[in-house]
């Protein structure tokens, strides 16, 4: 496993962060931390989680945008009840809510949202970039402390 990371750590590391900022329920920071702390540049670490996660908050996006009504209703089973109060959600705070899309459980649905009601892609790119990056260089400056 750690000959497979030291040889495709970055390229793994960009499909797991694009992976984990869809529904699927994975996470990839443990793999931006092991990276490190294998001598990985940390900017480029953080570089490359952060523009795989984007990437993947784009993608959810624009299922939001395009497929939001079969996915809601179909796959996950979201009722009229449930969409009308994501949107009450979102509306209230805006697409500011956007710099919190980085966190566990209510990141993606506010991309899936976002997209559904047509938010500013530009917008929305940038305030994910953005809690995205801090984030991942919030974790990389921590693990990087830790080591020396």
């Amino acid at each position: 496993m750690q000959s497979f990371l030291l040889e495709n750590g970055l390229p793994a590391l960009f499909v797991l962060s694009f992976l984990a900022a869809t529904v699927l329920p994975l996470g990839s920071e443990w793999l931006l931390i092991t990276l490190i702390v294998n001598s990985f540049d940390p900017g480029a670490v953080v570089a490359v989680a952060t523009v795989g996660n984007f990437f993947g908050a784009c993608t959810t996006y624009g299922v939001g945008l395009w497929g939001s009504a079969f996915l809601l209703q179909r796959l996950l089973r979201i009722d009229r009840e449930q969409r009308e109060r994501a949107t009450v959600l979102f509306r209230r705070y805006g697409s500011w809510s956007l710099l919190l899309s980085w966190l566990p459980i209510v990141g993606d649905p506010l991309c899936l949202v976002a997209g559904s009601l047509r938010c500013n892609f530009f917008l929305f790119s940038a305030l994910v970039f953005i809690g995205k990056l801090v984030r991942y260089a919030f974790i990389a400056a921590v693990t990087a402390g830790s080591m020396g």
